[in-house]
């Protein structure tokens, strides 16, 4: 689940807590394009207010008025379609061929929202199970990938951790790319024991600056499948150090900047220091794909994209890396 979800939340709980009526839509299903996808969440409040999104502003002012106005029943979850032809989907505009089916839901009373914020705080996966009949719903902890699930009678949504970057090096380019992995939503580490790069570090969003050794925060992080590491120094003896330790964890991405002359020696220092040739497989370096950029916010550009495809498990081609 990522900050957008948690500020929803959060935010219902606080409407409540002020005495204000509250109802939850949740993406159930989608068909065609769609510009939310399932499990995607927004809340309104009895005077219009809203928090999160359903369909990126295409469908919420229609939600906001049939909810204010008292059309759509709400002691109980109800179901609601918006693009059920071509008509309706360009009034609303939906992407051609959109359908978007929503859950609502009432959450006066619900005391599941506490349980639904603790999980989040957690950062572990949970599920959480609503049946529409009953209105009751389960927090759930799960293992499983995010996912939805919606079978007319209950919906099942599956929430994975927060995505994690570790990024070893505070310098420049360090600081453009947790500024776009922060706007993805990462929670990002950066990790430089040197005290003269750590000025400024505080004012970019869901960043924490650590000055331990790469190798103790990482083997401290535990890091997870929901985890990727950026080693960005240009010095070997703290990219190597960690590399050393991130090479053998699960994270789904693990890049070291350098040209390929520079990343062929690493990968033999590697092999000196106990890593085996299929962890080194893993490693993406030169890290970046070619973009044609050359200036720091453009290579940073160029690492964020790969780790995106890589993230959703989209091909990449084999194209010329950026080879910083």
């Amino acid at each position: 689940m990522n900050s957008m979800d948690f500020d929803v939340v959060g935010t219902a709980l606080s409407w409540l807590e002020a005495g204000h009526r509250v109802a939850l839509g949740t993406v159930a299903k989608t068909w065609g394009s769609s510009p939310r996808p399932p499990g995607s969440m927004m809340v309104i409040r009895d005077d219009g207010q809203v928090a999160g999104s359903l369909s990126g502003g295409c469908i919420e002012d229609d939600l906001i008025r049939r909810l204010r106005d008292g059309e759509l029943d709400l002691q109980r979850p109800a179901l609601t379609a918006y693009g059920s032809d071509a008509e309706e989907a360009q009034r609303f505009g939906l992407p051609c061929g959109g359908t978007v089916r929503i859950v609502l839901e009432p959450l006066v009373g619900k005391t599941w929202l506490h349980d639904l914020r603790d999980a989040l705080e957690s950062g572990r996966g949970f599920e959480r199970r609503l049946d529409l009949e009953t209105g009751e719903v389960a927090i759930l902890d799960s293992a499983e990938q995010p996912r939805v699930s919606f079978d007319g009678r209950e919906l099942r949504t599956v929430y994975g951790p927060r995505y994690r970057l570790l990024i070893i090096g505070a310098g420049q380019l360090s600081r453009y790319v947790a500024s776009m992995a922060s706007m993805l939503d990462y929670d990002v580490t950066v990790c430089d024991p040197r005290p003269e790069y750590h000025e400024g570090w505080s004012s970019i969003e869901n960043t924490t600056l650590s000055a331990m050794m790469p190798d103790d925060l990482a083997a401290q992080m535990k890091l997870d499948a929901h985890s990727a590491v950026l080693a960005l120094t240009h010095d070997p003896k703290l990219d190597d150090m960690a590399l050393m330790e991130v090479l053998k964890t699960p994270a789904f991405y693990i890049g070291a900047l350098g040209s390929r002359r520079s990343n062929e020696a690493r990968r033999a220092r590697l092999l000196e220091l106990d890593v085996t040739p299929e962890q080194i497989a893993r490693l993406h370096g030169p890290v970046g794909l070619k973009l044609g950029g050359s200036t720091p916010p453009e290579i940073a550009v160029s690492i964020i994209a790969e780790m995106t495809a890589v993230r959703h498990r989209q091909q990449i081609e084999e194209i010329e890396h950026a080879g910083q």
